[in-house]
């Protein structure tokens, strides 16, 4: 028999909520099958080894900033028989265009650490002459 998961057993395994778990399945991340009733309506999700490796992969994917859409793209791409090269060179197309956005965030980020040091001096040494004159006037 093989492994299935519940909606609960996996939002507590990964540490995140039911809603995010239906949310990457609205997504198209994930397709769990309906557990059927006694009166034949569809009631819970179980999910199969095969989605939790994806939702695993998924929240890897989100931990490093991409988008949901690669996300999707990889993991389809790896269920299809296709040349492994291929799958390979498109993964590392998305991780080098994924590298270039943070570096440039990190230089916007920098750029701004540099404003941000320069108002604060201005700010102290405009409050430091502040005091002098006012300690100035009252010494006259």
């Amino acid at each position: 028999m093989t492994a299935t998961y519940t909606i609960t057993e996996l939002a507590r395994e990964f540490d995140i909520t039911p809603r995010a778990i239906r949310f990457y399945e609205d997504q198209g991340l994930l397709a769990p099958t309906r557990e059927t009733g006694k009166n034949g309506t569809a009631r819970n999700r179980v999910y199969s080894a095969r989605d939790r490796t994806r939702l695993k992969l998924t929240l890897r994917g989100k931990r490093l900033g991409l988008a949901l859409s690669e996300v999707k793209e990889l993991l389809d791409m790896y269920e299809s028989p296709k040349d492994e090269g291929a799958q390979l060179s498109r993964f590392l197309e998305v991780l080098k265009r994924h590298r270039a956005t943070l570096e440039q965030q990190r230089e916007d980020i920098e750029a701004q650490l540099k404003e941000v040091l320069a108002f604060e001096t201005q700010c102290r040494k405009r409050l430091a002459d502040a005091k002098g004159a006012v300690g100035g006037r009252k010494a006259a």
